[in-house]
């Protein structure tokens, strides 16, 4: 299944925020940050093995395909990212 890439424009905010979720909490490097999140550059550390939830794309194909369609998904999720630039 081919998608058409997830529109992230890498402004860091969700993973300025990983303890607001059950699934990205363990990345938490204590201050609600995660541990592989680069604050000057605003970019991953370890972007090419980063975990499934952080690969969009991916943890949709592998856990939420059945239930949405893609572009239902990638909705939910710049409404989310709406959100967390609310902080």
């Amino acid at each position: 299944m081919s998608l058409t890439p997830f529109p992230c424009n890498a402004c860091g905010k969700c993973c300025q925020r990983v303890y607001l979720s059950e699934e990205t909490a363990y990345l938490d490097r204590g201050d609600g940050t995660c541990q592989h999140f680069d604050d000057h550059s605003h970019l991953c550390t370890i972007y090419d093995k980063r975990p499934l939830v952080c690969r969009v794309e991916e943890y949709y194909k592998q856990n939420l395909s059945h239930i949405y369609q893609w572009d239902e998904f990638v909705k939910m999720n710049l409404k989310v990212c709406d959100l967390l630039n609310l902080y």
